[in-house]
């Protein structure tokens, strides 16, 4: 009988030890959350293995919405309410990147419309969204 040493898993290009954000990889979450079809479909397969973006820290997505206009960030926000719903293992609760996107939006002093407010609240069962535990 031998005894193995567990190693851990290795990070992927996507999920860098850094905390960096694969912007190609926010780009096809933008396309595929614009698609008509459910995420599980319109998402590449190895893309959805990338739920660790759901739980990545407040600070690291305010400093990554610098790098993106407000249609974008909407986008996003999009993308995101819909992966906790659509895809296995999104489920972020208060730690969902749509409170901080929505935090930067109001920064720049463009808060999500009633409209997108809606939305968000049709498209999703988090408590949380869009402004996090109170």
């Amino acid at each position: 009988m031998s005894v193995g040493a567990w190693e851990p898993q290795k990070p992927s290009a996507q999920d860098s030890s850094d905390g960096e954000i694969s912007r190609a990889l926010l780009l096809r979450c933008l396309s595929a959350g614009q698609s008509p079809t459910p995420l599980g479909e319109s998402l590449p397969q190895e893309d959805r293995q990338a739920s660790h973006l759901m739980r990545l820290p407040l600070q690291r997505w305010l400093e990554e919405s610098e790098h993106w206009d407000n249609q974008q960030l909407w986008q996003l926000i999009q993308f995101f309410t819909l992966a906790e719903m659509q895809l296995p293992g999104w489920d972020a609760g208060a730690d969902s990147p749509v409170i901080p996107l929505a935090k930067a939006l109001r920064r720049r002093q463009a808060p999500l419309s009633r409209e997108q407010l809606l939305w968000i609240r049709q498209n999703s069962d988090n408590r949380y969204l869009p402004y996090g535990p109170l």
